[in-house]
């Protein structure tokens, strides 16, 4: 990874053009999009250190590598790519983390694809001496972290039209823009092919712009660059460029990568320029793609043999359970019961989980009514996460009856 690179003087002078250009232009965007643009032309231009923290999700990958590449274009001082490992670290911006990385400070800390849920967290970053910048698509909570800017078109006072984006999504429009600022040469279309997998690994709404970005991000799968998707699809025997078979021959996969040292398996792949390697990284995904599938029909199996019919809520946990498990089982159980389900993972001390509700429900905002039990919580209303302390396991889930009352 580059870390010390000095931009050239007339690539300083075109950022500093651009900068001008953004700040005059008054077109209707996401709300802080172009601000955000204009803070990472000022960081390239000032050779800054730049961080950038991702969800070890696909679109959370997707995410970090569309903007990765395009500051690389810009010859920007990229001095660390981190994903948390959600077995140990847990989802989103956490203390650990935030340790290791303080060797970097000062500098431009983005976070992608988590953020809007780590109020203390941010607060600790920007104490250690982080700017922080959170470009996420999660459900705004009632706090909001006290970050630099927060580009989310779900956040109060934005008035884009569509707020179904993924982060990868969010993350193209912003790409456009730093695009821009080279001229030509350089088109966000080449990651058409990363947003579509985005989009539809996070089951996002495929409507409005999303239809759009789906449909020409598969058919742009047939002239991908990525060593890493060509090898899937040549291993998997990609043929009918569908919806099925994108999901399950390409994000199947692409789910199932490990975090180690802070990098994701799929990750490695999706930034793979040699062949030979990426074949052997889509073959490593594939076989723990089979292995996953089986694990998630073990773990729903132990749940449904616990579950009372009579629960108003499924609220299950095991500290034998693999966090990174619990998100498929939980929607597996919710669309066969249409009940509300919450399973964690029982550590020592705390608990994380994943939660899952029928369309007609918000876990998040269930969530927020029991929030003084929680450590951390966030996600969209049908799909969800939280960190508790065991202590309060008990209330919680007495909490949630009572909210899912209302339903049920």
């Amino acid at each position: 990874m580059k870390a010390e690179i000095n931009p050239s003087a007339s690539l300083r002078k075109r950022c500093s053009a651009e900068l001008s250009r953004i700040r005059s232009e008054h077109s209707r965007t996401i709300k802080n999009l172009r601000e955000v643009a204009n803070r990472i032309l000022k960081a390239v231009q000032s050779k800054e250190k730049i961080i950038l923290y991702g969800d070890a999700d696909p679109d959370g990958i997707a995410s970090v590598i569309v903007l990765k590449e395009s500051l690389e274009q810009l010859e920007a001082r990229i001095v660390r790519v981190y994903f948390p490992d959600r077995e140990k670290e847990g989802y989103g911006i956490n203390e650990k983390a935030l340790k290791i990385l303080s060797k970097y400070s000062p500098a431009l800390f983005i976070t992608l694809d988590c953020g809007v849920g780590n109020v203390k967290e941010v607060k600790m970053a920007k104490d250690m001496g982080f700017e922080v910048l959170i470009i996420d698509h999660h459900k705004m909570l009632p706090e909001v972290p006290e970050a630099s800017l927060i580009c989310n078109p779900r956040q109060r006072g934005d008035k884009y039209p569509f707020k179904e984006l993924a982060t990868a999504g969010i993350v193209y429009k912003l790409s456009k823009v730093l695009f821009s600022s080279i001229g030509k040469g350089f088109r966000p279309e080449k990651f058409l092919e990363l947003v579509a997998i985005a989009t539809l690994a996070d089951q996002m709404a495929l409507r409005d712009e999303n239809e759009k970005l789906v449909r020409e991000g598969i058919l742009a799968l047939d002239f991908t660059k990525r060593e890493g998707l060509k090898s899937l699809m040549k291993i998997n025997q990609f043929k009918n460029f569908n919806l099925s078979e994108v999901r399950q021959k390409i994000i199947s996969p692409l789910n199932s990568g490990l975090t180690k040292n802070h990098l994701n398996e799929t990750y490695l792949l999706l930034i793979e320029k040699d062949s030979e390697e990426s074949q052997k990284k889509a073959k490593n995904l594939i076989k723990r793609a089979k292995i996953r599938k089986e694990e998630i029909k073990r773990v729903t199996k132990e749940i449904e043999e616990r579950i009372d019919e009579s629960q108003k809520i499924i609220f299950e946990g095991d500290k034998t359970w693999p966090l990174i498990l619990l998100g498929p089982a939980a929607s597996r159980i919710c669309q066969k019961y249409i009940k509300p389900v919450f399973l964690f993972k029982k550590g020592q001390e705390e608990s994380a989980g994943a939660v899952r509700v029928p369309s007609n429900m918000d876990g998040v905002k269930a969530m927020i009514g029991c929030h003084q039990l929680l450590k951390t919580y966030g996600g969209h209303p049908p799909a969800a996460g939280f960190r508790i302390k065991n202590q309060n396991l008990i209330k919680f889930k007495e909490c949630l009856i009572k909210y899912f009352k209302l339903y049920l």
